[in-house]
């Protein structure tokens, strides 16, 4: 995914969360610091989620190892959850653990089979936020 496709659904998150009342705001930088940072962090007083985004036109998503272990590590620091935020075109955004991820000899990756499988929508995930 190009680095202008990557910002453009980061912003369309954001907008899905403050849609919602929900306050929200995109890392800028996320991914090309030495420390660990999500694409995205919305929450309230009571939850807090971190989200690493992807999109794709094809039916499965790669991340890398290295992308994964820095979000489950920023949302233990910061106390809260995470997801990987994931929008197949025509199908609109799911949200995974990084458990459900299928792990290859280089990478992790999510088919949109096994997205809509275990995969959460973003208004079970804004549930009770």
């Amino acid at each position: 995914m190009n680095k202008h496709k990557g910002s453009n659904i980061e912003r369309e998150l954001i907008h899905l969360f403050w849609n919602k009342n929900i306050p929200a705001i995109r890392v800028a930088g996320s991914g090309r610091m030495n420390y660990p940072s999500p694409d995205v962090v919305a929450g309230n007083r009571d939850k807090k989620i971190v989200v690493e985004c992807k999109a794709s036109k094809k039916n499965h998503i790669y991340l890398t190892k290295q992308e994964v272990k820095d979000l489950i590590n920023f949302a233990d620091l910061f106390g809260a959850l995470h997801f990987i935020g994931v929008r197949f075109n025509r199908e609109g955004w799911f949200f995974i653990s990084s458990s459900d991820l299928d792990e290859t000899a280089k990478n992790f990756v999510v088919s949109l089979n096994k997205i809509k499988e275990k995969g959460i929508s973003f208004e079970s995930l804004t549930k009770g936020l």
